[in-house]
């Protein structure tokens, strides 16, 4: 039986389980993870919207605890991007700093253990990424395709969990903003991928041996480094 895996923010991997005797979508949990039975030729979208349609319930499933909580320990610090939590006196959330840096004022006595306030908190961490990653990856992209003599015809941000980027046969470039969760050489590492299809379109010699130019030798060293890595927010970290 072939097995692919869908990756939603709040559930995490879910392993999708094709069945000839499934006649409808059914959720059971194996080995930590979301496994869902499903009939042979189901698309992605149907899964998808059946997993927003159930979420509460899956959510229940999986246990509140299966994802990294966010309170006032969790940090995220990279090249591009800083993030932390703070306990306020006030009754609201507030959120302060600039473009790189979010600071998320909490209510005093904040109860981080509610299901409903860690879906609003990863929206807005995930939203702040995505803005962020709008101003620094097109512009980037930009440089390293023009210090190559290589040309795109778009680019697009995206939230997306199964990539970290792609490029269609009208160069067109789709990025994910969890890039900016990349240290910088990695991140760089993943546009002259996308910019190297640009010219191969599959990921035969002659493109490794492109991106292997672009990266001065260094494309299986700064490949095996990405796999280490995954397109979702960061688990919690102690200050």
């Amino acid at each position: 039986m072939t097995l692919s895996t869908l990756h939603d923010p709040e559930l995490g991997d879910i392993v999708l389980r094709p069945d000839a005797r499934a006649r409808r979508l059914t959720f059971r949990m194996r080995d930590g993870r979301l496994h869902v039975s499903l009939p042979p030729g189901t698309p992605v979208a149907e899964v998808r919207k059946a997993v927003d349609q159930l979420r509460p319930r899956l959510q229940a499933l999986r246990g509140v605890g299966s994802l990294p909580l966010i309170d006032t320990s969790y940090r995220i610090d990279t090249d591009f991007f800083h993030l932390s939590l703070e306990e306020g006196t006030g009754s609201r959330f507030l959120a302060r700093g600039g473009e790189d840096r979010l600071k998320i004022i909490c209510p005093a006595g904040t109860d981080f253990r509610n299901a409903e306030l860690q879906t609003w908190l990863r929206k807005v961490i995930v939203e702040a990424l995505r803005h962020r990653a709008k101003a620094i990856l097109p512009p980037r992209l930009g440089e390293l395709a023009r210090r190559h003599g290589l040309a795109f015809r778009s680019v697009k941000i995206n939230t997306g969990h199964t990539r970290w980027g792609s490029c269609s046969a009208g160069k067109n470039i789709n990025l994910s903003c969890y890039l900016l969760l990349l240290p910088a050489r990695l991140a760089d590492y993943v546009l002259l991928h996308e910019l190297a299809h640009t010219r191969e379109m599959n990921h035969g010699p002659g493109f490794w041996a492109l991106l292997d130019r672009l990266t001065d030798g260094q494309a299986q060293a700064l490949r095996r480094e990405l796999k280490q890595y995954h397109t979702d927010l960061p688990p919690a970290t102690t200050a």
